[in-house]
């Protein structure tokens, strides 16, 4: 039973690295850069089963991946950071992308408390039972 307790508990960890990650992509989608300089890169969680002898023990973040640094060139000649040809560096994000996983993170953190509070009511229960 804890380890069940753990297991949650790590993909817990793992789906809020995820949102974070999200959550910064979500923040920068706009960000302008000058032509000269890198784009925002976007995060992407890399999570990884752990295993012990064969038998999960949960999930871990393996790393943290970026996106591209070329990111999009945008043609806003009023921008004040915009070339002599009037181009400005964008982040190379998809919005549409970037919201559907954010649901799909806060869902499988969700469903992680669900887990953790059925095993604590399962716990209160074998206590419950050995005290009666």
């Amino acid at each position: 039973m804890f380890d069940a307790l753990g297991i949650s508990g790590t993909g817990m960890g793992v789906h809020q690295k995820w949102m974070d990650a999200l959550s910064d992509n979500i923040a920068n989608v706009n960000t302008v850069r000058p032509t000269s300089e890198s784009a925002f890169r976007a995060r992407w969680v890399v999570a990884q089963s752990i295993e012990d002898g064969g038998t999960g023990q949960g999930v871990r973040v393996a790393g943290i991946e970026l996106g591209s640094q070329a990111g999009r060139l945008v043609y806003s000649p009023d921008h004040p950071l915009a070339d002599a040809k009037g181009y400005v560096r964008m982040p190379d994000i998809d919005m549409a992308e970037q919201m559907s996983d954010l649901i799909l993170a806060q869902r499988g953190y969700q469903m992680n408390i669900a887990s953790l509070d059925r095993v604590r009511a399962s716990y209160q229960a074998a206590i419950q039972m050995g005290r009666g």
